[in-house]
């Protein structure tokens, strides 16, 4: 593994290219603001990074930054064509993610208190399970697939997406009510495992089954 801890955003074009090349990185341009764009996947997983040195542009392929030691985004695309994943590092916010997912954003397994710099809208799943969230406020309001906030801390669902196209999952929180809920679930709403003492009713438009115990 190579460790990159302790450097600074890369702006020198020549740095910027041995970054790259180190990490294997292909089919990359790196523009004349310094910033890169890769045709292609970025793949730096488990590479025991604490930053991400360079600033992509746009990445047209999937971006894997998971199992790292990342405490930023910053550096990451502003936009992806397909998938983004930086679970299992130690974010405690999304600020620096890509504001544009043409597929699923994975950021499950981090310390997020938050999700403010989520990208405003998601192709497909987002799933920011297994974080210290105690509300879904800044999270995108779109979802084209499945939305998992399951194993959180959240007591509310206030801040939660407008539409999701696929499953809503918030089980195992802290949850009393549904109140905040998603307009609308394309699929089931997976509720169980909170602090329900009765039924609780919710005024979104479910075209699935409401599971809550």
């Amino acid at each position: 593994m190579v460790n990159y801890s302790g450097h600074n955003m890369l702006t020198n074009h020549t740095d910027i290219k041995k970054w790259l090349d180190r990490l294997n990185i292909e089919n990359y341009t790196i523009n004349d603001t310094n910033t890169v764009t890769v045709d292609g996947n970025v793949d730096i997983r488990d590479k025991q990074l604490s930053e991400i040195s360079v600033q992509f542009r746009i990445v047209y392929g999937d971006f894997y930054c998971s199992w790292n030691l990342l405490k930023s985004l910053e550096g990451s695309p502003r936009e992806v064509g397909g998938h983004f994943h930086c679970y299992y590092n130690r974010l405690t916010s999304l600020n620096g993610s890509p504001q544009e997912v043409g597929g699923g954003f994975y950021c499950w397994n981090n310390s997020l208190k938050s999700l403010n710099g989520s990208p405003r809208e998601v192709g497909r799943n987002f799933n920011c399970s297994h974080n210290d969230l105690t509300s879904l406020d800044g999270s995108p309001q779109e979802i084209g697939g499945h939305f998992n906030c399951s194993y959180n801390g959240l007591t509310t669902l206030n801040g939660s997406p407008r539409e999701v196209g696929g499953h809503f999952n918030c089980y195992d929180n802290s949850l009393k009510s549904l109140e905040g809920s998603p307009q609308e679930v394309g699929g089931d709403f997976n509720c169980w495992n909170n602090s329900f003492t009765t039924n609780p009713n919710c005024d979104t438009i479910i075209n699935g089954e409401l599971f809550w115990e």
